[in-house]
C-alpha cells in the first residue's frame, strides 16, 4: 500500500488551530510545524491531522 503524497498546496490555506501560524511541511518527518506553537501536525494518507491532541509536541532542539 503506497502512501498519498502530501498536497504542498494546502500551506497557502492552512493554519496552527492553536496559534493561529503559518506551517512549515517537513517532509522527512511527514509533519506540518507550527514553531511558535511548538507542535508538529501529523500528516496520514496525505491528509494534516490538524487536531491539537494528535500533534507531537516539539523539544527543545527541534526546530
Amino acid at each position: 500500500m503506497s502512501e498519498k503524497i502530501f498536497d504542498k498546496k494546502l500551506l497557502d490555506i492552512l493554519i496552527c488551530p492553536v496559534s493561529k501560524e503559518q506551517l512549515i511541511y517537513d517532509e522527512k518527518n511527514n509533519e506540518l510545524i507550527a514553531k511558535k506553537a511548538r507542535l508538529a501536525y501529523p500528516i496520514r494518507n496525505g491528509i494534516p491531522i490538524m487536531l491539537e491532541n494528535e500533534a507531537r509536541k516539539l523539544v527543545k532542539n527541534e526546530k
